[in-house]
């Protein structure tokens, strides 16, 4: 695999679903909204547009940075905030904001992240394994250099569903013997000796799951996942709508779970057994299952293909405990021990 300059990298970011995701916020002028993933500010321009004061929220410092421009010809309706969507409720308090109209989340990767080769998120790029969206902590490197070789599959199988997880695995633990490995070209290239070139008849690369798997462990966004919905709960107002746009079926199942768990007014029984009481419903969903982006949106942004929005408007019960388990939420905590 050869390093492809930035002056061939794909374009720069295209917020997906952008129509989908203003219509299913309704009117927003005059109101709060809550952007948990600013990225390259295209929700937020558009929410901007729209007339709506936005809190923007972004862990990485990069897109923050790259905010400024915009929060300083917004007149003073845009407020960025470097840190994690999981408490985006503090920060929209913090920013003076306890309750908020809506909140909006993309939870896919910038592709301001995926397009700089030196973040080494994209085995499209030789740079360094490295993955994190806060530029501190574990970096992907770290995994796959260090962890033991039955939690990397399990880490493999798990967060990246890949078939072949075990075989990877004993790829990677094989070669990093000789040296470590430093480079996302080098991973992959282990990669694709283990896997080949197709999936499922599907001519993806055969590294994208275990990259995938990697970014996710690293940056722990499943678990980012399930404390901003719950957060979100917190900050919304009654009537307040929550729209999340997922790119993979791992938080696709998350985000659907929660909005099932929290509109449901009934546990069903059986025919010698009376409904169980629940909870009173906190949210109730906007569409009958997920929203897809169109052919014409797929042609022209192909990062749109795996896209889903999925919709809630917030009702007057009070907030509560989310359960992680309850949502799906996988957990491949690596325990202490060795090969």
């Amino acid at each position: 695999m050869t390093a492809q300059h930035k002056d061939e990298a794909a374009p720069r970011h295209v917020p997906v679903l952008l129509n989908e995701v203003m219509e299913a916020l309704g009117d927003v002028s005059g109101a709060t909204v809550v952007d948990g993933t600013f990225g390259a500010g295209g929700y937020t321009s558009a929410l901007l547009d729209a007339g709506a004061q936005v809190v923007a929220i972004d862990r990485d410092p990069t897109a923050i940075s790259g905010g400024q421009a915009l929060a300083a010809k917004s007149g003073g309706r845009l407020m960025l905030v470097e840190g994690r969507f999981s408490a985006l409720d503090a920060h929209a308090a913090a920013s003076g904001h306890p309750q908020v109209d809506a909140v909006v989340l993309d939870l896919g990767v910038s592709s301001m992240q995926l397009d700089e080769a030196e973040r080494g998120f994209s085995f499209r790029f030789d740079g360094p394994l490295d993955m994190r969206m806060e530029v501190r902590g574990l970096s992907a490197a770290d995994v796959v250099n260090t962890m033991p070789q039955r939690e990397l599959t399990r880490l493999i199988g798990i967060l990246g569903e890949e078939r072949r997880a075990s075989a990877v695995s004993r790829a990677i633990a094989e070669r990093r013997k000789e040296r470590p490995f430093e480079r996302t070209s080098d991973l992959a290239a282990v990669i694709e000796k283990v896997v080949g070139r197709s999936f499922k008849g599907k001519q993806i690369h055969p590294a994208t799951r275990t990259f995938q798997a990697l970014r996710i462990y690293v940056n722990r966004e499943l678990d980012e996942v399930v404390d901003a919905l719950a957060a979100a709960e917190r900050a919304l107002k009654p009537g307040g709508r929550l729209v999340v746009v997922t790119f993979h079926s791992l938080e696709d199942r998350i985000v659907k779970k929660f909005v099932a768990e929290r509109s449901r007014t009934r546990a069903g029984g059986s025919r010698h057994m009376p409904d169980i009481e629940v909870p009173p419903a906190t949210f109730e969903p906007i569409h009958r299952g997920a929203v897809d982006p169109g052919e014409e949106e797929v042609a022209a942004n192909p990062r749109a293909r795996s896209a889903k929005l999925r919709a809630a408007r917030r009702l007057d019960a009070p907030a509560r405990e989310v359960d992680p388990r309850e949502l799906g939420a996988p957990s491949v905590a690596a325990p202490a021990g060795e090969e």
